[in-house]
Order: C-alpha cells, then sequence, then structure tokens
C-alpha cells in the first residue's frame, strides 16, 4: 500500500477549507474517522497553522462545552494566512449540539475551520431544531476497498464509466489480493492490517459490545438491549436477502413497529444499510422490502452472501463519494420482478438507470435475468462481476452491453 491519506482527503481540502465550511465526517465506529482528523490538524500544524481537538468523552471537554463552548475557539491563533483548524469529536451525543455549533460558527470573527466527526449518521439524527445549512459539507467515511487498499486515489463516476465503456479492466494480481485480504479481513482498517484471525474476533467482539453498551443507549436510551442484541445476532445470516421485518417480529416475540425501530437506530449507527428496490414510481418502491448488508461483513459465512455483501459496501462507497463530492446523485439499488427474477444492484445517477450490476460468486455464464431486465432500463452497459480471477468477456443483450469480469478488476478502478 503506498503511504497516502484516506480517500476523502483531497475532496476536504479542495471543497470545504478554501470556503471554511464545516466539515462533517460520518461513518461506522473505527473506520478511521478521528484518525483522519488527527492528521488532517497535524498537517495543519507543520504548515504553520494552530489547532484543538475535543472529543465528547472526555469529561473536561463536556463541562467546557456545557458552560462556555465558544471559549474552545477564543483563544485560538488564526489569520487569513494561517486559519486555524479545530476537532469536535462525537459531538452529536450532546443535548442541542446543532445549535450549539451553529452560535460558535456564526460569531466567528476571523477564518477558522471546523471538523465534526461522528459514529451516527450526522445528517439524520438530529437534536435541535436549528439548521445548519449552508455552514457545512457532509462526508461519509467508508472502511477500506480494493482500490484504497492498493494506495490509489479515488475515481471519478466518468473515469469509472470510460472504463467500462472501453473494456478497460486489465487483470491485477495486486488487486485480487486485496481482494482476498478485505474479503476475509473486512475494510476496517484494524483488523485488516493486523491481518489475525484472532485479532478479528476480539475486535468484532468489541466492536458490537460498544455499538450496543455505548452508542445506542446514547441516543436511544432504548431499555431492550439485551433483545437488540439477538436482532444483530440474526441479521449475518439474512446479509443479500430482502428483510422481511415480519420474520423477525416473529422470532424474537415483539411487535413490527418495535423491530423496525430497532433496525432504525442500528442503521444510523452504521451496523447495516439497506437497499431498496427500483421502482419507477416512490411510493411502490417502498412498499417492498429492501435487501440488507452490514458493514462490517466478516460477520456473514455464506462465502456467496459475503462476496455480495463485499460488493455493496464497495458499490455504497462509490456511491456516497461520488455524491458528497458533487458529481451528482449516486443511489444504489436493486432490481426484482414478479416473476422472482432479480439483479443483485442498480446504480442511479440523478435518479435515472445508470448501471446494473449482478455478482456470481463462480458461475462465468451470463445471467438468464439480464434479459428480463435490459429493455426495460435502457442502460448502455452493464456489469457481471465473479470472484474468479482471469474473467473478461463481453455479450450483447438486445442494444446493451454486459461485461462478465472479475471483481478485483472492476472494484480496484471504483473509489
Amino acid at each position: 500500500m503506498k503511504n497516502q491519506g484516506r480517500y476523502i482527503e483531497a475532496a476536504i481540502h479542495s471543497l470545504a477549507f478554501p470556503r471554511h465550511k464545516m466539515t462533517f465526517i460520518s461513518g461506522p465506529r473505527q473506520s478511521g474517522k478521528t484518525t483522519l482528523a488527527k492528521s488532517l490538524l497535524d498537517a495543519r500544524s507543520a504548515n504553520g497553522g494552530k489547532g484543538a481537538y475535543g472529543n465528547w468523552d472526555s469529561s473536561a471537554f463536556r463541562r467546557q462545552w456545557a458552560r462556555a463552548p465558544e471559549k474552545i475557539v477564543a483563544d485560538l491563533p488564526t489569520s487569513e494566512q494561517h486559519p486555524a483548524l479545530v476537532i469536535f469529536d462525537e459531538i452529536h451525543k450532546a443535548r442541542l449540539w446543532k445549535r450549539t455549533l451553529k452560535g460558535i460558527y456564526d460569531t466567528l470573527e476571523l477564518p477558522l475551520d471546523i471538523i465534526v466527526t461522528g459514529s451516527a449518521r450526522l445528517d439524520i439524527y438530529q437534536r435541535g431544531s436549528d439548521s445548519l445549512h449552508g455552514r457545512y459539507i457532509p462526508f461519509r467515511l467508508h472502511p477500506f476497498s480494493v482500490r484504497e487498499l492498493l494506495g490509489e486515489g479515488p475515481n471519478t463516476s466518468e473515469f469509472f464509466r470510460s472504463l467500462l465503456e472501453q473494456n478497460e479492466f486489465t487483470h491485477s494480481d495486486s488487486a485480487q489480493s486485496a481482494l482476498t485480504q478485505i474479503l476475509r479481513f473486512g475494510g476496517f482498517p484494524e483488523p485488516l492490517f493486523a491481518q489475525n484471525d484472532a485479532e478479528l474476533n476480539i475486535w468484532r467482539r468489541t466492536r458490537l459490545d460498544k455499538i450496543v453498551r455505548e452508542d445506542l443507549r446514547d441516543i436511544s436510551r432504548l431499555p431492550e438491549l439485551s433483545q437488540i442484541e439477538m436482532l444483530m445476532a440474526l441479521l449475518p445470516e439474512r446479509a443479500g436477502q430482502p428483510l422481511s421485518r415480519a420474520a423477525l417480529r416473529e422470532d424474537l416475540e415483539v411487535a413490527h413497529t418495535t423491530v423496525s425501530r430497532w433496525l432504525r437506530y442500528l442503521e444510523v449507527l452504521y451496523y447495516h444499510f439497506e437497499i431498496r428496490p427500483y421502482a419507477t414510481r416512490i411510493k411502490a418502491s417502498l412498499k417492498k422490502e429492501g435487501k440488507l448488508y452490514l458493514w462490517d461483513f466478516t460477520e456473514v459465512e455464506d462465502p456467496g452472501s459475503r462476496f455480495e455483501n463485499l460488493v455493496a459496501n464497495h458499490l455504497l462507497k462509490a456511491c456516497h463519494y461520488w455524491t458528497d463530492t458533487g458529481e451528482g446523485t449516486f443511489e444504489l439499488r436493486y432490481l426484482r420482478n414478479k416473476g422472482r427474477e432479480e439483479i443483485d444492484f442498480l446504480v442511479l445517477k440523478n435518479r435515472k438507470p445508470w448501471l446494473p450490476i449482478e455478482v456470481k460468486l463462480t458461475d462465468t455464464a451470463l445471467s438468464p435475468h439480464w434479459f428480463s431486465f435490459l429493455t426495460q432500463l435502457r442502460c448502455e452497459h452493464a456489469l457481471q462481476l465473479v470472484q474468479s480471477k482471469n474473467i473478461n468477456s463481453t455479450h450483447k443483450v438486445g442494444e446493451s452491453v454486459v461485461r462478465v469480469v472479475s471483481a478485483a478488476d472492476v472494484l480496484a478502478g471504483l473509489v
């Protein structure tokens, strides 16, 4: 791996810092948010700037935030030439945090950069009614992907599209090796770089405990923590499948609304994400079950389901990055018709079908389901990803071109 920063660093430097917009970095626990923020602070200090770091888990910082939060930035030396940088870590746990942050930002007399990090979704989880619209730029930090593990910077959507159209996905042993590592150890930095099964098991257990016993407690005050742990034990075997809340309700012997509420909290805390089916009418898609995937797919034991989950994580990372950096609004969906034929993923760009993707573990034969969907989607190109290496073939389905390609070579061209 090349020695470089995380994949969103360049975007923060080009989009947020020049206009002194606050930078919101959200993402799963232990995905590297604090490490990234502190590296940006170190770089600022090395270039003559000053800075400060505050973590909500520190009792001294909590007291300062409660008594006089404006003093956290008041005494920092800052200027146009050398603006200071302040990091607020996990302050979404504070009551009315947005109102307090708005007050700090709006009363700044000199240029100052602010980074806010959180292991809950800062765009959804909001305490307080005051809006920060126009004052910040949000970025979602994902775990490592094949391309990032190779040390390569993120590709734009248009560059990736050109790779697809020109069929320039070339085989790479290093990409195949990166895929194997991530498939085994996941994309979270600590277990990925430790490359040790025992450390992975310890890390996973600790992470799950912190999600339930710390993060969930902080944002919800839910008393049913042991039942939520039971829910989390049921979800890995459902990865890649339509999520039946009714079935979960029966297994846990609780109300449908209770299961839905618990799932919503776990999604906000980046335990899992749900991909909705694509439909031309929004209401129709909302009525259908979404497919569930885990942020840490090492919990998924079935090889095919784990591989599909890995691909889902890579595609979601690309959609989030391209959206956060202003290339358009990218969404990840899936396709399923009344005959229960299915295509695993569909990337939308500005609500229009952009790229359908099917995932196979070893089957290199063209999926027959393409013939049911491509004529309706009217997409010029489609992808069928296979875990096996040295796969690259082209097929014509109506007016569309389907590339059957080794997954490692395609994922190495994303973000």
